[in-house]
């Protein structure tokens, strides 16, 4: 489904559990001319796409897409991730299979795994769930996955596609952005993008596919990092923001421009006593003051988290269809 209209979702409605009641009408007065960009509602109806593709697939065919996941250790946050990409996969008719394996796990064993499903001509993709414990070498790891089952999209070979503009599957997370921004019709023509955060896996590839020609593309991209000289000042020149650092509430309202679009990839949880776990999950970005501002913004939760997983189902279909490689 094209979004060809502001989406439905009412941005109020997002906020109001969050706010008291006199600080809650402040903030929506604030908020009339901004738009949620809603990674729930947007995932949602991609997976039905994707569950009718399904259906023709198993009836035309006789095949079923088949994702794995790989998941050493105990990491919590690894945890909630691979089980929502598996639910995902249930959600739409995937078959999926996770390989659980112990902390202690060597990294020879692991790489035996890897080996394993590359072989398996039932498995169209897999992923290794990052971080690794520390005595396992991610980058070996990274390198062993055959890049035809690489549905992360973090091996050189998809990468090195992708910089280039041929076919590839692309970093999940890029992926899911860039899908969002086409489906809500946000121009990127000629517009600057600032990217804060140069991590392989979001900032360098979505500076990338920003700037790369055609739709969503041809922006002016500014690639930004810790080492940047009055990074404030970089913000304020963009039209589109996308904050990828790594820091709860990292960027400020006096960043932003008027009529900005915000992408906030960050997850972080901080310390809340008002709820019952004792903390809250917020972006990279101070949503509360610089959504006012925007024309655009991903709130966090409920933005780019779910359209990584969504990203990551449309790259282990294409694998299923063999569209990047045959």
């Amino acid at each position: 489904m094209m979004l060809t209209e502001r989406a439905t979702i009412d941005s109020r409605n997002w906020r109001a559990g969050c706010m008291n009641e006199p600080d809650f009408a402040t903030f929506a007065r604030q908020i009339e001319h901004m738009q949620l960009l809603d990674g729930k509602l947007l995932s949602e109806n991609i997976k039905s796409e994707l569950a009718a593709e399904v259906d023709l697939l198993r009836e035309r065919k006789g095949k079923i897409p088949h994702l794995a996941a790989v998941l050493v250790g105990e990491n919590p946050a690894s945890q909630v991730y691979v089980n929502s990409k598996i639910r995902s996969c249930e959600q739409i008719g995937f078959k999926s299979t996770l390989i659980r394996r112990p902390e202690d796990t060597s990294e020879p064993e692991v790489l035996d795994i890897i080996q394993s499903l590359n072989e398996d001509p039932d498995i169209d993709g897999f992923i290794v769930q990052l971080p690794l414990p520390k005595h396992i070498n991610e980058e070996k790891v990274t390198l062993a996955i055959d890049h035809r089952k690489d549905v992360d999209g973090f091996h050189p070979v998809n990468f090195g596609r992708m910089a280039q503009g041929l076919p590839a599957f692309l970093p999940a997370t890029p992926y899911g952005i860039v899908e969002m921004m086409r489906r809500y019709n946000i121009e990127t023509s000629g517009k600057h993008c600032v990217v804060v955060g140069r991590s392989n896996i979001v900032g360098t590839p979505i500076s990338i596919l920003l700037s790369r020609k055609g739709y969503p593309g041809d922006c002016t991209v500014t690639l930004t990092h810790s080492r940047t000289k009055d990074l404030p000042a970089e913000v304020r020149r963009a039209d589109i923001v996308v904050a990828a650092i790594g820091i709860p509430q990292f960027v400020k309202a006096d960043w932003v421009k008027e009529g900005a679009v915000v992408i906030d990839v960050g997850i972080n949880r901080i310390p809340d006593a008002s709820k019952k776990s004792g903390a809250r999950l917020v972006g990279d970005v101070d949503f509360d003051a610089v959504a006012p501002k925007c024309s655009y913004i991903t709130p966090v939760p409920g933005g780019v988290g779910l359209m990584t997983v969504t990203a990551l189902l449309m790259n282990t279909l294409k694998a299923c269809k063999k569209e990047i490689y045959q």
